[in-house]
């Protein structure tokens, strides 16, 4: 492979990790004067922003995080046809949020950058793990359980498309996607660690006004 050609598949991947590699909720603490790895589960997620700073700040950045996620697939897709530069773009945007350079390589969990991600590449098991993703939470109030459980439907949709709808198998798109809920495990495993102790905290129900 001609040193052209190795720029060409490359630039896209590397584009994407630096800007999945942007904090955003690392940088929304610091508008507040604090620093959100101190604070509350220490992560730089929308999850952690929406608890230690509020429902303003956490959607901004969970909208910013989907989008530090689907924006470099985007200009992947319009870069190239090459189906493996997509797919590696989009898992060059979770790195980058999960393993950002600018904080010695110590990031979020990536579930909201995956989701971005998924959208050009993976609609239908992206939909499928959001419905998860809602049941999960609704009945169990555990943002972490619905994030794993939703990182899970992924492979298990992208398999029974497979099988039942008699669709070729393509392993590139089965293995990106068994990679996110190995990823999304893998970064959960404080939480899990927390559940197994009974100490994992719940997203509280809304109170009804009499």
């Amino acid at each position: 492979m001609s040193f052209p050609e190795i720029v060409q598949i490359g630039w896209p991947v590397v584009a994407a990790y630096v800007i999945g590699a942007t904090p955003f909720g690392y940088l929304a603490g610091r508008l507040r004067g604090l620093d959100i790895r101190e604070h509350g589960s220490g992560n730089i997620g929308a999850t952690n922003v929406f608890r230690v700073l509020g429902k303003p700040l956490g959607i901004t950045v969970l909208i910013l995080d989907v989008l530090k996620g689907l924006i470099p697939v985007l200009i992947a897709k319009a870069a190239t046809d090459n189906s493996l530069i997509h797919i590696f773009s989009a898992i060059g945007a979770i790195l980058g949020h999960n393993y950002t350079f600018w904080l010695k390589f110590r990031g979020g969990k990536g579930i909201a950058t995956s989701a971005g991600a998924l959208a050009p590449i993976l609609p239908i098991p992206l939909v499928v793990g959001m419905l998860a993703w809602f049941i999960l939470h609704q009945t169990l109030r555990w943002v972490s359980v619905a994030s794993i459980g939703a990182a899970l439907a992924l492979p298990i949709t992208v398999a029974i498309q497979s099988l039942f709808f008699k669709k070729p198998w393509d392993w590139p798109v089965l293995g990106f996607a068994a990679f996110l809920a190995i990823m999304a495990i893998w970064r959960h495993r404080s939480n899990i660690g927390r559940l197994m102790r009974g100490e994992e905290p719940k997203t509280p129900r809304k109170s009804k006004k009499v």
